[in-house]
This record gives structure tokens, sequence and C-alpha cells, in this order.
């Protein structure tokens, strides 16, 4: 997948295009996708996305913006792993903010992106003031000549398929409803970095895992997969957050401990499934209570997978 920063430059031919934040790339976002590529396969153009960063809630009200599930780099991945083939990320800043529906279809759909053939979710506004709608799209696409749809809304039990359904179940602890709305597994990426190896000498060696999760979706201890280490996935056991007993941080961290597995991985960028919520994240009286918590914590895991 071929990825523009802004749109300063036209895209390379006509496009078949969609356009959202794509939080997390849940199943509503995947149909989308779908939809997407298949027009794209009928009509002979490339499947496109114009996506943002940030995202337009962290820069109107950063102090009450939801949690993300995704970053940039992960985002990217799933959807290029949909099949899209061009991905335009726009700058979210007052400039881009300030645009007008009108000017919004002009300088951006029609010149910028070349858009022939658009595809929006049923909820979709923009412009400033989210003035513009399907109904002026529709217009717009008259007097341009591009067709537009719009994608229904997605219902897993009987509950709409959203970014904030996803974020509900993980902050709970339900993996697996989480798995049911994503379509797969919740994924963090990052890269290992050298951490205080406090799970070394506890005797559980962990990979500290960079995230660019500032307020990660979840907290806890999980059984998770890895990949990224070889052709199959690895099982072990995660822990996400403050560690308030062995040197406690202010920002979350993620450490990873892979079952019977010795290796320098520094450096590797891996990417983690979280599968199963243990439990929450405690403080302990001391190193020994905590020791005897992660052997407990590795046997669930283990069987878990049953290993």
């Amino acid at each position: 997948m071929l990825v523009f920063r802004g749109t300063s430059q036209p895209a390379p031919s006509a496009t078949v295009l969609t356009i959202g934040n794509f939080d997390g790339v849940h199943l509503g976002h995947r149909a989308l996708l779908a939809r997407l590529c298949a027009v794209a396969a009928e009509t002979g153009l490339p499947p496109a996305v114009l996506t943002f960063e940030p995202h337009p809630r962290e820069f109107f009200a950063p102090e009450s913006a939801p949690t993300r599930l995704s970053n940039l780099r992960e985002k990217l991945e799933l959807i290029a792993a949909d099949g899209v083939e061009l991905a335009f990320v726009c700058r979210f800043n007052k400039a881009f903010a300030s645009l007008t529906a009108d000017q919004f279809i002009e300088d951006v759909l029609v010149k910028a992106l070349r858009v022939r053939h658009l595809i929006i979710g049923d909820d979709f506004r923009f412009g400033a003031r989210r003035a513009g709608d399907f109904a002026l799209l529709q217009q717009a696409g008259a007097s341009f000549g591009f067709r537009v749809e719009a994608m229904s809304t997605v219902l897993s039990s009987a509950v709409r398929v959203s970014s904030s359904a996803v974020r509900d179940a993980l902050w709970s602890g339900d993996l697996e409803r989480a798995a049911e709305l994503l379509g797969r597994p919740y994924v963090i990426d990052g890269r290992v970095v050298h951490g205080d190896k406090v799970g070394r000498q506890l005797g559980y060696a962990t990979a500290n895992i960079r995230m660019k999760h500032d307020r990660p979706p979840l907290l806890g201890v999980f059984a998770v997969e890895v990949t990224g280490l070889g052709d199959r996935p690895l099982p072990g056991v995660a822990n996400l957050g403050y560690r308030p007993t062995a040197n406690a941080v202010v920002r979350p961290i993620l450490e990873v401990h892979l079952f019977d597995f010795a290796a320098d991985i520094y450096g590797a960028h891996l990417t983690v499934r979280f599968l199963h919520k243990l439990r929450d994240e405690m403080k302990f009286s001391g190193f020994d209570e905590l020791k005897a918590q992660i052997a407990r914590d590795v046997d669930t895991a283990r069987q878990y997978f049953k290993l």
C-alpha cells in the first residue's frame, strides 16, 4: 500500500475512495473496505482511503477525546491487510477544520484525490461545523462526475459495531467480545527495548515493548500471542499497566513473557494479540508475593493455551 502525507499532490490516478478515522479497523470498517475493494475491482481503479491524524476529536477537545484503539502505523497495517492500495493521511489542523463542505469536495475529493466513486458510512459528516452530508455529496457527484453510496450499519449480536463498543469491551476485560466486534483479536504493535530487567530477577524474563499508546484501552494481565519472531505465533503472558509493585511508572508499559523462549530480540518489531484477560493489575507487599502471583499467572495462561 502506498501512503501519502496530505493531499498537496494529486493522486496518481482516479480513485475509488472511502473516508474515515478507522480507529481499530473493526467489522464495520472492514465491511466498508470490502465494498471499496469490490467496486475498485469492477471499475479497474485503485481502492483508496482518506484518514486523519490526529483524530478530529483529539484536535477539538483533547482532554475528553476517546482512547485510541490503534496508532497510525497499526491502523495503516490493518487497512493494507484488507486490500487497500492507496492511503492518504491528512493532517487535521485548524486550516483543515475550517474548510467548508464545498471546499472539501472541490479541493480534496475532486482535485487532489480524483474520486470517481465514493463510499461512506451512513453517519458521515464533513466540512466546517460538520455541514456536509450524504445529500450534498450526491449533488456534488452529479456536478463533478463521481458516484456516491452509503454503507449501512453493521450489527453484531444486535449491537451496532463501533469503535466505542470495542473500547467498552476491552476496558471491561471482555476480550472475546472485542474480538467479535473487530473480527480478530485486539493487537498492539511495538519495538522491543531494554528495560530494568526486573522480570529476569523474578525468574520470568520479559520483552519490554515500546508502545505509542499513552492511554491504552485495556490494562491488566493477559494471555497473549506474539508475532514477528518466526513463522508462527508464540504464546505468552503479558502485563500492561503501571507496575505498582516493581518500579512503578507514570506511563503504562507492556511486558510480555514468552513461554519456553530464550533469545536476544532487542530491536524486533512485534505484534501482541490480546486473547484473554487473566486479572487486573495489583499492588503486592513485596517481590516474593509478586513472584508467586506471576507463577500462578503463567500456569493459568498455559492452561488457556492447553500447554
